[in-house]
C-alpha cells in the first residue's frame, strides 16, 4: 500500500490478517518501480489524485506498475480516487485499461452523491469474477436495487454527468477561495494536491507547533483538521502538515468557517515566529 495513504485502507487490510508493506509515493505517485523488491502478491495504489499528497501517478510510474504484475503475476487494485473531480488538469486514463487481467478497478459514488448510499463498483479480472460473486453471497447476499437502479438511469440520462460538472465549478471556486485565504492570513503554509478532490494538505514551516497541537486547538473551535503523520506506516511525516476538507460547509456557512480557521492559523504560526 501506497505510504502515505488513507489510514483506515491499511487498517482493513491488517485486519484481515494481510501484511502490509509499504511503498513510497513522491511527487510522481507511488515508487511502483520498487514493487518487484517487495514478495506482496498485490497493491492498492490512486494513479487519478494520491490521497494525501495530491500526486498524479506518471507514465513510466504506470508502466512500472503494469510491468511488475505481469512479471509476478501480481494484483493491482486501482483506487479510483479523486478521478471526477479534477479542477486544473485534463482527465487521465485507468490503469485497468492499459491490463484488465492484472487490474481490479474500484470506485464509489460517496463524493459525487453521497456515502450513505453505500454504492460503489468494481471491474475485475475474469478470473476474479467467480470468488468475488460467492464472497458476496457468504457476506451479504442481499444488496439494495433500489439505488443501483436510480444510478444507472442517472448514467443513462447524462443527469450524472451534469452533476458532476456542476460540482466542479463549485468546488473549484471554493478551493480557491480557500488558496486566496492561505495566501492572505497563512502565507508560510503550503498548499499540496489542490489539482483534483475535495481536501487539501497544508504542510507546516519549520518552527511551527506541531500538527497534532493545531488539530487540538482548531477542535475547540469545531474546527476539524487531520495531522497527515496518520497516513504515514511509521505515523511519521517527513514534513508536518494537516489536512484539510473543503466541501462539508454548507454554502451561508463558508465563509465564516473560512475565516476560522485563517484566525486559527494566523494566530497559532504568529505565536511560534
Amino acid at each position: 500500500m501506497e505510504d502515505p495513504c488513507l489510514w483506515w485502507h491499511r487498517d482493513v487490510a491488517s485486519t484481515a490478517g494481510l501484511n502490509v508493506v509499504p511503498i513510497p509515493v513522491d511527487e510522481r505517485g507511488a515508487r511502483s518501480d520498487l514493487l518487484a523488491s517487495t514478495d506482496a502478491g498485490a497493491a492498492v495504489v490512486t494513479p487519478a489524485h494520491q490521497f494525501p499528497l495530491g500526486a498524479l501517478m506518471k507514465p513510466e510510474r504506470r508502466a512500472a506498475a503494469i510491468a511488475w504484475a505481469q512479471a509476478f503475476d501480481g494484483l493491482l487494485i486501482e483506487d479510483d480516487y479523486d478521478a471526477e473531480l479534477r479542477y486544473d488538469r485534463p482527465p487521465v486514463g485507468a490503469l485497468q485499461a492499459l491490463d484488465p487481467e492484472h487490474v481490479a478497478f474500484v470506485g464509489t459514488v460517496s463524493k459525487t452523491l453521497a456515502p450513505g448510499l453505500r454504492l460503489g463498483w468494481l471491474l475485475l479480472p475474469r478470473w476474479l469474477l467467480e470468488p468475488i460473486f460467492e464472497l458476496r453471497r457468504k457476506e451479504d447476499v442481499h444488496v439494495s436495487a433500489l439505488e443501483q437502479i436510480t444510478f444507472t438511469e442517472l448514467l443513462l440520462s447524462g443527469a450524472f454527468e451534469r452533476h458532476i460538472r456542476r460540482m466542479r465549478s463549485r468546488y473549484r471556486t471554493r478551493r480557491d477561495r480557500l488558496i486566496a485565504m492561505l495566501e492572505a492570513r497563512a502565507p508560510n503554509v503550503t498548499p499540496v494536491g489542490i489539482s483534483a478532490g475535495l481536501r487539501v494538505l497544508l504542510e507546516l514551516p519549520a518552527g511551527s507547533p506541531s500538527a497534532e497541537e493545531i488539530a487540538d486547538r482548531a477542535a475547540q473551535y469545531s474546527i476539524e483538521l487531520f495531522p497527515v503523520a496518520r497516513c504515514y506506516h511509521s505515523g511519521k511525516a517527513a514534513r508536518d502538515g494537516l489536512v484539510v476538507g473543503y466541501a462539508a460547509l454548507p454554502e451561508h456557512a463558508f465563509e465564516s468557517g473560512l475565516a476560522a480557521l485563517g484566525d486559527l492559523l494566523e494566530a497559532t504560526l504568529r505565536t511560534s515566529a
